[in-house]
C-alpha cells in the first residue's frame, strides 16, 4: 500500500472514532435532565425589586446627610436629658449629705450638751453632799454628836475615839506626842497617882515620883503648913 492510500486510511479511522465520540456525548446529554430554575429566578427577581424599592436606596446623599443629622442632633439631646438628670441626682445627694451632715452635727452638740448638763449635775450633786451634811449636823441637837461622827466618816475611822486621835495628830504631832506620853505615865504609875490624888484630897500636899527603873513610882505627901 502506498503511503497516500495508507494515510487516507488512517484518517478515515480517526473520522471514525470523533464520529463514535460525538455520538457517545450527544447520547449523554440526551439524558441528562436540566432542572427548572423559573421560580428562583422569579423569586430572585422579586428580592432584587424589593431592594431597589427600599427607602434607603431611594434617598440621595443629601437625604441621608440630613438623617444622620437629625439622628446626631436625637442622640445629642437624649445626651444632655442624662446629664440633666445626672446632675439633679447629684444636687439630690449632695443635700441630703448636707442634710445628714447637718443631722450629726445637731446629734453631737446635743450630746456635747448631755454630757455637759450630767458634768454640771454631778458636781452640783458633790457640792450639796459635801455642804448638805455639815449644815445638817450643824442644826442637829448636840448630844446627837453628828459633827463628830461625820468627821470620823470623813477620816475614814470606825469610832469616834480613833478618828479624835487621827485628827490630833495630823494638827500637831508634837502636842499629840505630850498627850500620848502623859497617858503613858499616867498608866504605868496609875496606883502612885491614885495615892497623890487621894491625899490631896485628905488635905495633904502629895509630891509624886515617878517609877525609875524598875523602880514604881511613889508617892510622898506632908500636911500644908
Amino acid at each position: 500500500m502506498d503511503p497516500a492510500t495508507r494515510a487516507f486510511t488512517e484518517l478515515k479511522g480517526e473520522l471514525a472514532l470523533l464520529r463514535r465520540a460525538i455520538e457517545h456525548v450527544a447520547a449523554e446529554k440526551a439524558d441528562i435532565e436540566i432542572p427548572d430554575y423559573s421560580n428562583t429566578l422569579a423569586k430572585i427577581a422579586k428580592a432584587l425589586i424589593a431592594i431597589e424599592s427600599a427607602p434607603a436606596l431611594q434617598m440621595t446623599p443629601e437625604d441621608l446627610a440630613a438623617r444622620i443629622e437629625a439622628a446626631a442632633a436625637l442622640a445629642r439631646r437624649e445626651d444632655q436629658a442624662a446629664i440633666a438628670e445626672l446632675k439633679r441626682e447629684l444636687a439630690e445627694a449632695r443635700r441630703d449629705l448636707r442634710t445628714t451632715i447637718g443631722t450629726a452635727a445637731t446629734i453631737a452638740q446635743q450630746e456635747r450638751e448631755r454630757w455637759r448638763w450630767a458634768g454640771g449635775g454631778f458636781v452640783a450633786g458633790c457640792l450639796l453632799m459635801a455642804v448638805l451634811p455639815g449644815f445638817a449636823a450643824r442644826l442637829a441637837p448636840t448630844d446627837w454628836h453628828w459633827p463628830e461622827r461625820l468627821a470620823a466618816r470623813t477620816v475614814r475611822e470606825p469610832t469616834l475615839w480613833e478618828a479624835g486621835t487621827r485628827i490630833m495628830r495630823a494638827d500637831s504631832p508634837h502636842a499629840w506626842q505630850s498627850i500620848a506620853d502623859a497617858a503613858e505615865l499616867r498608866r504605868d504609875n496609875h496606883e502612885a497617882i491614885d495615892a497623890c490624888e487621894q491625899q490631896a484630897a485628905n488635905g495633904l500636899s502629895p509630891k509624886f515620883l515617878p517609877a525609875t527603873g524598875r523602880a514604881l513610882g511613889r508617892c510622898d505627901a506632908h500636911r500644908w503648913a
